[in-house]
Protein backbone atom coordinates (compact mmCIF):
# COMPACT_ATOMS: atom_id res chain seq x y z
CA UNK A 1 0.00 0.00 0.00
CA UNK A 2 3.04 2.60 0.86
CA UNK A 3 4.80 1.69 -2.02
CA UNK A 4 1.49 2.44 -4.28
CA UNK A 5 1.67 6.02 -2.53
CA UNK A 6 5.30 5.93 -3.48
CA UNK A 7 4.53 5.42 -7.16
CA UNK A 8 1.48 7.63 -7.52
CA UNK A 9 3.74 10.65 -6.04
CA UNK A 10 6.99 9.96 -8.34
CA UNK A 11 3.74 9.58 -11.42
CA UNK A 12 2.47 12.89 -10.18
CA UNK A 13 5.79 14.42 -9.95
CA UNK A 14 6.87 13.15 -13.20
CA UNK A 15 3.64 14.74 -15.03
CA UNK A 16 4.13 18.20 -13.44
CA UNK A 17 8.17 18.51 -14.29
CA UNK A 18 6.91 16.99 -17.80
CA UNK A 19 4.02 20.27 -18.19
CA UNK A 20 6.94 22.64 -17.07
CA UNK A 21 9.52 21.61 -19.93
CA UNK A 22 6.51 21.49 -22.44
CA UNK A 23 6.05 25.39 -21.02
CA UNK A 24 9.71 25.87 -21.46
CA UNK A 25 10.17 24.58 -24.82
CA UNK A 26 7.08 25.86 -26.29
CA UNK A 27 8.15 29.87 -24.98
CA UNK A 28 11.63 28.96 -26.57
CA UNK A 29 10.05 28.10 -29.80
CA UNK A 30 8.23 31.16 -29.61
CA UNK A 31 11.22 33.46 -28.79
CA UNK A 32 12.78 31.89 -31.71
CA UNK A 33 10.24 32.67 -33.90
CA UNK A 34 9.96 36.42 -32.70
CA UNK A 35 13.85 36.55 -33.48
CA UNK A 36 13.53 34.69 -36.84
CA UNK A 37 11.27 37.77 -37.78
CA UNK A 38 13.16 40.56 -36.91
CA UNK A 39 16.31 39.21 -38.47
CA UNK A 40 14.66 39.08 -41.87
CA UNK A 41 12.84 42.23 -41.32
CA UNK A 42 16.76 43.99 -40.43
CA UNK A 43 17.91 41.63 -43.65
CA UNK A 44 15.25 43.21 -45.99
CA UNK A 45 15.90 46.73 -44.61
CA UNK A 46 19.56 46.15 -45.42
CA UNK A 47 18.72 44.65 -49.15
CA UNK A 48 16.63 47.58 -49.86
CA UNK A 49 19.96 50.27 -48.52
CA UNK A 50 22.07 48.00 -50.90
CA UNK A 51 19.97 47.16 -53.97
CA UNK A 52 18.61 50.48 -54.14
CA UNK A 53 21.51 52.43 -55.41
CA UNK A 54 19.36 55.84 -56.55
CA UNK A 55 18.98 56.41 -52.74
CA UNK A 56 22.14 55.39 -52.06
CA UNK A 57 23.04 58.68 -54.38
CA UNK A 58 20.65 61.01 -53.29
CA UNK A 59 22.22 60.16 -49.24
CA UNK A 60 25.80 60.73 -50.74
CA UNK A 61 24.56 64.26 -52.46
CA UNK A 62 22.95 65.19 -49.00
CA UNK A 63 25.87 64.07 -47.10
CA UNK A 64 27.90 66.39 -49.42
CA UNK A 65 25.48 69.38 -49.35
CA UNK A 66 25.86 69.11 -45.86
CA UNK A 67 29.48 69.01 -45.38
CA UNK A 68 29.63 71.92 -47.40
CA UNK A 69 28.33 74.14 -45.10
CA UNK A 70 30.23 72.74 -42.18
CA UNK A 71 33.95 73.32 -41.15
CA UNK A 72 36.29 71.29 -38.98
CA UNK A 73 37.86 73.41 -35.97
CA UNK A 74 41.04 71.51 -34.21
CA UNK A 75 42.89 72.13 -30.94
CA UNK A 76 39.32 72.82 -29.08
CA UNK A 77 39.98 72.63 -25.30
CA UNK A 78 38.76 69.88 -23.35
CA UNK A 79 36.97 71.65 -21.20
CA UNK A 80 34.78 73.51 -23.85
CA UNK A 81 31.26 72.99 -24.41
CA UNK A 82 29.17 72.69 -27.43
CA UNK A 83 27.73 75.90 -26.26
CA UNK A 84 30.82 77.34 -26.10
CA UNK A 85 31.77 76.57 -29.86
CA UNK A 86 28.55 77.74 -30.46
CA UNK A 87 28.78 81.32 -28.89
CA UNK A 88 32.23 81.57 -30.49
CA UNK A 89 30.96 81.05 -34.15
CA UNK A 90 27.76 82.62 -33.41
CA UNK A 91 29.21 85.70 -35.52
CA UNK A 92 29.82 84.04 -38.40
CA UNK A 93 26.08 82.76 -39.32
CA UNK A 94 23.24 79.98 -37.69
CA UNK A 95 24.82 77.62 -36.17
CA UNK A 96 22.35 74.30 -36.69
CA UNK A 97 24.47 71.99 -35.01
CA UNK A 98 27.76 71.59 -33.03
CA UNK A 99 29.75 67.98 -32.95
CA UNK A 100 32.41 67.31 -30.22
CA UNK A 101 34.09 63.73 -30.74
CA UNK A 102 34.69 61.48 -28.10
CA UNK A 103 36.67 58.58 -27.63
CA UNK A 104 35.24 55.44 -26.34
CA UNK A 105 35.31 56.42 -23.07
CA UNK A 106 33.67 59.59 -23.03
CA UNK A 107 36.26 62.19 -23.12
CA UNK A 108 36.76 64.95 -25.86
CA UNK A 109 39.45 63.89 -28.55
CA UNK A 110 40.05 68.12 -29.39
CA UNK A 111 38.42 68.44 -31.88
CA UNK A 112 34.99 69.47 -32.97
CA UNK A 113 32.66 69.95 -36.07
CA UNK A 114 30.40 73.11 -36.52
CA UNK A 115 27.33 72.68 -39.22
CA UNK A 116 25.88 76.43 -40.60
CA UNK A 117 22.33 76.95 -42.14
CA UNK A 118 24.20 79.01 -45.19
CA UNK A 119 26.85 78.06 -46.97
CA UNK A 120 28.47 81.68 -46.83
CA UNK A 121 29.24 81.27 -43.24
CA UNK A 122 31.84 78.77 -43.95
CA UNK A 123 34.00 81.74 -45.44
CA UNK A 124 33.51 83.76 -42.68
CA UNK A 125 34.31 81.01 -39.55
CA UNK A 126 37.38 80.57 -41.89
CA UNK A 127 38.90 83.98 -40.79
CA UNK A 128 38.47 82.87 -37.46
CA UNK A 129 41.91 80.77 -37.65
CA UNK A 130 44.14 81.22 -34.58
CA UNK A 131 40.98 82.77 -32.75
CA UNK A 132 41.65 82.19 -28.80
CA UNK A 133 38.76 80.19 -27.08
CA UNK A 134 39.68 78.99 -23.47
CA UNK A 135 43.38 80.05 -24.18
CA UNK A 136 44.20 78.01 -27.21
CA UNK A 137 44.39 79.32 -30.99
CA UNK A 138 41.77 77.21 -32.78
CA UNK A 139 42.55 75.88 -36.14
CA UNK A 140 39.54 76.33 -38.32
CA UNK A 141 38.89 74.79 -41.53
CA UNK A 142 36.42 73.45 -44.46
CA UNK A 143 34.88 70.13 -43.75
CA UNK A 144 35.98 67.32 -46.58
CA UNK A 145 33.20 64.75 -47.50
CA UNK A 146 34.58 61.29 -46.58
CA UNK A 147 34.15 59.01 -50.09
CA UNK A 148 33.25 55.34 -49.47
CA UNK A 149 35.63 53.02 -50.53
CA UNK A 150 38.48 55.67 -51.07
CA UNK A 151 40.20 54.48 -47.92
CA UNK A 152 44.12 55.29 -48.66
CA UNK A 153 45.79 51.67 -48.02
CA UNK A 154 48.74 52.85 -45.10
CA UNK A 155 50.48 50.12 -43.84
CA UNK A 156 51.15 48.88 -40.29
CA UNK A 157 54.17 50.75 -38.65
CA UNK A 158 56.70 49.08 -37.27
CA UNK A 159 57.03 49.62 -33.83
CA UNK A 160 60.60 49.14 -32.06
CA UNK A 161 59.33 48.34 -28.35
CA UNK A 162 57.14 45.58 -29.64
CA UNK A 163 59.67 43.81 -32.31
CA UNK A 164 59.13 42.65 -35.57
CA UNK A 165 56.00 40.42 -36.75
CA UNK A 166 55.88 39.19 -39.46
CA UNK A 167 52.45 37.45 -41.21
CA UNK A 168 54.11 34.39 -41.74
CA UNK A 169 54.61 31.68 -39.08
CA UNK A 170 57.43 31.99 -37.03
CA UNK A 171 60.22 29.19 -38.08
CA UNK A 172 63.21 28.97 -35.93
CA UNK A 173 66.51 28.59 -37.32
CA UNK A 174 68.40 25.72 -36.32
CA UNK A 175 71.41 26.87 -33.95
CA UNK A 176 74.86 27.67 -34.82
CA UNK A 177 77.19 27.30 -32.35
CA UNK A 178 80.53 29.80 -32.61
CA UNK A 179 83.52 28.15 -33.37
CA UNK A 180 85.53 30.69 -31.03
CA UNK A 181 83.26 30.17 -27.85
CA UNK A 182 80.48 31.65 -26.29
CA UNK A 183 80.80 35.78 -26.26
CA UNK A 184 84.46 35.48 -28.37
CA UNK A 185 85.63 37.42 -31.13
CA UNK A 186 88.18 35.97 -33.54
CA UNK A 187 90.97 37.76 -33.54
CA UNK A 188 93.39 37.90 -37.04
CA UNK A 189 96.79 36.88 -35.88
CA UNK A 190 100.07 37.32 -37.82
CA UNK A 191 100.97 33.45 -39.42
CA UNK A 192 103.46 31.78 -37.75
CA UNK A 193 105.55 29.46 -38.88
CA UNK A 194 104.38 26.03 -39.77
CA UNK A 195 104.12 23.68 -36.79
CA UNK A 196 102.97 20.48 -37.00
CA UNK A 197 101.96 20.03 -32.99
CA UNK A 198 99.77 23.00 -32.44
Amino acid sequence: MEGDVEMAAAEEGAVVELDDMKKRLKEMEDEAATLREMQAKVEQEMGAVQADPAAAAANQTNREEVDARSIFVGNVDYSCTPEEVQQHFQSCGTVNRVTIRTNKYGQPKGYAYVEFLETEAVEQALLLTESELHGRQLKVSAKRTNVPGMKQFRPRRSNPQMGYRSRTPFMAAPYMYSPYGYGKIPRFRVPMRYSPYF
